[in-house]
């Protein structure tokens, strides 16, 4: 009968104990660290809409696609320098751990510098190219420029707790996620509030609590995971290695493409809502941050995945992987019903929290945003399970492609808003158009890699 490995570090092995309850006790605190992480986004959305009004507010959600395009690279690199390590902790193999850590940490530093020098100096162009506009370009370029300033905290964080998650401790990033989020909202009042500030205050916040978030998993590692796993990072662990370092950028940086690729449609779905003005960017602004709190933690259950698919991969189990597919997606399609119920009866109640007495136009069209997307949430939670687990087989070259159809799902969206009657609709059915197009790329290539791995 199998058993599940839990060590104190918090560590866990993955390719023993029932599928389905190891995906969710491994997804559980992921779930709550999202959960917490948006409710922190969200209270910084409450404090910026309205204590600093509905044009501020415009001015940070116009750099979400930014965000998306540069953060998201750099978060999906980093979850992918997490893969060889799930593989080598699930094969047992110390000495292939230690080089993959420590080579994936001089990736890092170098993903840190080139990125922090480039955005930086770019944010305002950046801004220009997708028609912010006037009336909200001086805000979003003070934000922008100050959360690429943190790229390296973002980092440090991404690294760090994909490492913890790769060898099967997902509560301790979670703990430490939390009092980020604390941190977060205590420095978003006494920055805008008590202080005066603008949104700088708000990227400021941002900024200091990825970096105690961050700090926190790496002081956990050395002190604790380390010493538990018996990892020590002298003689040939701790030198350079070409080929530990081409294996992580052919798995990390495939990723980080995905995800910037995606995001790319996002720039342009960005476009298209600015051009149909601030009303329509302040409307989908309020909109989308409720609609993460939901799904974002489907998007924990994908992460779950990648762990569970690359440490089973390492063990050569693919009858679990089969079978963790399978109770992934029912555990995904059952969220999908219940975030759909809450938000059917919420939705009025969670927009006029973030916007107060905004423009009723602004109010109605967050509404609509959320009762389309919504209907469609199915997409985005299947999207997440088989994605994650082409990136846990380590096939993440072939996960561009998903990337591709995102951009491509969010083009279209844009385009039907400009081009045709849709309008603000095509805004809405942007997201599930890319979800639903990347969804049916990565089933198919799926089970493609999975008969090949029989």
């Amino acid at each position: 009968m199998e058993t599940t490995s839990k060590r104190k570090s918090g560590t866990t092995d993955l390719t023993v104990g029932k599928p389905l309850f190891q995906i969710l006790r491994f997804a559980l605190p992921l779930v709550l660290g999202t959960l917490f992480q948006q409710l922190y986004s969200f209270a910084d959305t409450v404090i910026v809409g309205r204590c600093l009004g509905t044009d501020a507010l415009g001015a940070v959600g116009t750099t979400y696609s930014l965000n998306f395009l540069i953060l998201g690279f750099v978060q999906g690199a980093c979850v992918g320098f997490g893969i060889p390590v799930a593989e080598t902790f699930g094969a047992k193999d110390q000495g292939g751990l230690r080089k993959y850590l420590f080579n994936g940490a001089l990736l890092c530093v170098v993903l840190s510098v080139v990125f922090t020098i480039f955005t930086t100096l770019m944010a305002g162009p950046l801004l220009q190219l997708i028609h912010t506009p006037e009336e909200l370009y001086a805000d979003a370029v003070l934000y922008i420029r100050i959360i690429f300033l943190g790229i390296p905290a973002t980092v440090l964080y991404n690294y760090a707790s994909s490492v913890l998650r790769a060898m099967g401790d997902s509560q301790h990033p979670f703990y430490f996620l939390l009092a980020a989020s604390v941190l977060n909202i205590g420095l978003d009042y006494l920055l805008i509030v008590s202080m005066g500030m603008g949104v700088d205050g708000a990227a400021i916040a941002t900024v200091l609590s990825q970096l105690l978030s961050g700090g926190l998993c790496a002081f956990w590692f050395f002190t604790r995971t380390a010493k538990q796993e018996e990892l020590t990072f002298r003689g040939q662990s701790s030198l350079l290695s070409a080929g530990h370092c081409k294996r992580l950028a052919y798995i990390g940086f495939p990723m980080g493409f995905e995800y910037s690729i995606s995001a790319i449609g996002a720039v342009i779905m960005q476009d298209a809502t600015n051009l149909l003005g601030s009303t329509a960017v302040a409307a989908q602004t309020a909109g989308e941050k409720i609609r993460q709190m939901f799904t974002l933690p489907m998007e924990s259950v994908g992460m779950a995945m990648a762990t569970y698919v690359g440490q089973n991969h390492g063990a050569h189990r693919t009858d679990r992987i089969k079978q963790g597919i399978k109770d992934g997606c029912t555990i995904q399609l059952t969220y999908c019903v219940a975030a759909w119920v809450v938000i059917f009866f919420v939705k009025p109640y969670a927009v006029g929290l973030v916007l107060g007495d905004a423009d009723p136009a602004v109010t109605a069209g967050a509404i609509q945003y959320l009762a389309i997307m919504s209907l469609l949430f199915c997409f985005h939670g299947l999207l997440m399970i088989f994605r994650n687990t082409l990136q846990g087989l380590g096939y993440s070259v072939q996960a561009i492609i998903s990337g591709v159809g995102e951009l491509i799902g969010r083009s279209l969206g844009g385009l039907l808003a400009v081009k045709t009657g849709l309008g603000y609709v095509g805004i809405c059915l942007s997201n599930p158009f890319a979800w639903g197009l990347a969804m049916l790329y990565c089933m198919f290539m799926v089970r493609r890699m999975l008969k090949r791995e029989e």
